[in-house]
């Protein structure tokens, strides 16, 4: 790969495999501030959108589960194409978890529409470069860079090393989604097309109880979820938290045909296969927080959720069994109850879903950004991006609307 432009002394390579990237060293890049003293859940409004210190699903110990549980790499269309930043001596100070791609499924930012007009007008959009954690609709840090004095010049490197990976693997387009600051700020510098799109989380007031969440709400709105809550269980349904050596063998079995059989019917294919349970499981599963459901002496539902820094990931959720408000007592209810007892900031839900509104999850937008090499098409997606952006906000002042929180209560600390 060439090296021009790069700060003197620094080096810059493709990685298709992290097998050989010392783990401290990827993650020292991708968590700088991971293990950081945490304050407990702030109260200002602009702490909606904080930083999480240690976002999981750009660790090692992720990337590396998705790797050898063939999730990625082989067929599946997401080949590893790590850029790695090293310095004069040799130590790894940057890093992107890039991909080169073959299509455009598990991304949950959706460009088929470019796709097929740039393919209408006879051009070849695939492969792509694709900055991201697959399948993982959170934001969170995409240009890794260790703290040190070359920072700035390492995120450069690592933007110029994607454009020439792009014109190595003759790509038409690199796609860096759910970016955050100050990575959007030096790829939006560098040319890159900014994207809006909008997620539902649930923010900690700094609550102590369950009950002081409710008692934001308005009172119809506080019954409903009551009566929701209590109707999950009648079916004499048990729930049990499980994280660490709690996640066996059999407990992972359980969870993927809970996991393959509602994501079959809902998308098709599910894109995490059972190997890959496992892998989370002994490498990072402390960081796993599983809500099981159990009726008649069996497991029949779950939702994984993987913790960060500050935050509660929700994940996947499936059922072998259907039971009314199931879904959300796993999914959104036992969440919100476990970021108040363990002091969390906030539960981000993943990608869509109005129905969370209810649930006293917000709106909030996500961003992306993007390359096109051809002049067309980035001339079309720039003047197609605005108005989209214009969507995005009427739509997040219409939702916030709908809100369940009572007329006058504090929400902005």
């Amino acid at each position: 790969m060439s090296e021009a432009g790069l700060h003197e002394g620094l080096t810059i390579r493709v990685a298709t495999s992290l097998k050989g990237v010392p783990a401290a060293a990827w993650d020292a890049c991708a968590n700088p501030g991971a293990g950081a003293k945490l304050e407990s859940p702030p109260e200002a409004a602009e702490s909606f959108s904080q930083a999480d210190p240690d976002n999981p699903f750009i660790s090692h110990a992720f990337l590396r589960a998705l790797e050898e549980s063939g999730c990625v790499g082989g067929r599946t269309g997401w080949s590893p194409a790590y850029l790695l930043v090293e310095d004069e001596e040799n130590r790894l100070i940057a890093a992107a978890p890039s991909f080169v791609k073959g299509h455009s499924q598990g991304e949950y930012v959706f460009d088929h529409s470019w796709a097929e007009a740039y393919m209408r007008a006879g051009g070849r959009y695939y492969p792509k470069i694709q900055v991201a954690a697959p399948f993982t609709p959170a934001t969170g840090p995409r240009l890794l860079v260790a703290e040190g004095p070359h920072a700035g010049e390492a995120r450069q490197a690592l933007i110029a090393g994607l454009e020439a990976l792009r014109g190595e693997v003759r790509a038409s387009s690199v796609h860096v989604t759910f970016a955050q600051e100050p990575d959007l700020a030096a790829l939006l510098e560098a040319g890159y097309l900014e994207r809006h799109d909008l997620q539902f989380h649930w923010q900690n007031r700094g609550f102590a109880t369950y009950e002081d969440f409710l008692g934001l709400l308005a009172s119809r709105k506080r019954k409903a979820l009551k009566r929701e809550r209590r109707e999950a269980l009648e079916a004499g349904i048990e729930v049990a938290v499980l994280t660490g050596a709690e996640l066996t063998e059999s407990v992972w079995d359980d969870f993927h045909a809970f996991y393959e059989d509602t994501g079959s019917r809902k998308w098709g294919r599910p894109y995490l296969n059972r190997r890959f349970f496992s892998e989370i499981g002994q490498r990072m599963g402390e960081r796993v927080v599983l809500m099981l459901a159990r009726r008649a002496g069996r497991n029949i539902a779950g939702a994984i959720n993987f913790r960060g820094g500050n935050t509660l990931y929700g994940r996947n959720w499936g059922c072998i069994e259907d039971h009314p408000f199931l879904h959300f007592e796993l999914c959104y209810h036992q969440a919100i109850d476990y970021a108040i007892a363990h002091g969390l900031a906030r539960v981000e839900a993943g990608a869509q879903g109005e129905h969370k509104l209810a649930r006293g999850y917000r709106p909030v937008i996500t961003r992306s950004a993007h390359f096109l090499a051809d002049p067309g098409l980035a001339r079309a997606v720039a003047a197609y991006l605005p108005g989209e952006r214009h969507e995005i906000a009427a739509a997040k002042l219409a939702l916030e609307a709908e809100l369940p929180f009572r007329s006058g209560a504090d929400l902005a600390g």
